[in-house]
């Protein structure tokens, strides 16, 4: 039997503009309908990573793809998203196309966003590699006092987890290691450095 041949897979959000300016599609195999074809797998899982204090304001935004290109987009969306959530009991919401997976702490809420397709126990272990991290890091204080004033061990928390759209981990005590060992050095640069003047 032969194996079909590759098809190379656009980044996110270049699929539908390709599609929509008339751009090829994989080819359908012999016998099959057009348009019936799975999607692809792909790695790039992840379209967005939002937390919000308990007004929806934007504390941390990170987004992966061309979706919401612009500040405005993004801060209507995260509008959108917290006005749904805030107020409900559940962790998952479908919403505008995506799949969203949210937990509160207190006074944040935390978002990851997927497409409608994707599956939400990946997109649930992001959130809980975030939010045990976070925690870890905060001291088991995961609220918006101590993430002020810690943004950047968030940010490198985050970017441990998730790299442009990517799960890179899953696993908090992996993250700690890892951001542990970036401050660390970091550090050391800068001791260098100054014994160095």
């Amino acid at each position: 039997m032969q194996r079909p041949e590759a098809w190379p897979r656009p980044h996110p959000g270049e699929g539908a503009a390709a599609a929509l300016a008339g751009g090829a599609a994989p080819p359908a195999r012999a016998g099959e309908p057009a348009g019936s074809r799975l999607q692809e797998p792909s790695l790039y899982t992840i379209k967005a990573v939002f937390i919000l204090d308990h007004d929806g304001h934007r504390l941390l935004a990170k987004y992966y793809d061309d979706t919401f290109p612009s500040m405005k987009e993004q801060m209507a969306f995260e509008k959108n998203v917290f006005s749904k959530t805030s107020r409900t009991d559940s962790e998952i919401a479908f919403f505008g196309g995506m799949t969203i997976v949210y937990k509160s702490s207190i006074d944040l809420f935390l978002y990851v966003v997927g497409s409608s397709h994707e599956n939400e126990l990946m997109l649930m272990s992001v959130l809980t590699c975030l939010f045990e991290s976070l925690n870890h890091m905060l001291r088991k204080n995961v609220e918006k006092r101590w993430l002020l004033e810690n943004m950047d061990g968030a940010f490198l928390v985050l970017d441990e987890i998730v790299d442009g759209g990517v799960i890179l981990e899953s696993d908090p005590q992996q993250v700690i290691q890892k951001v542990n060992f970036r401050v660390l050095q970091s550090a050391k640069e800068q001791i260098k450095w100054s014994l160095l003047k």
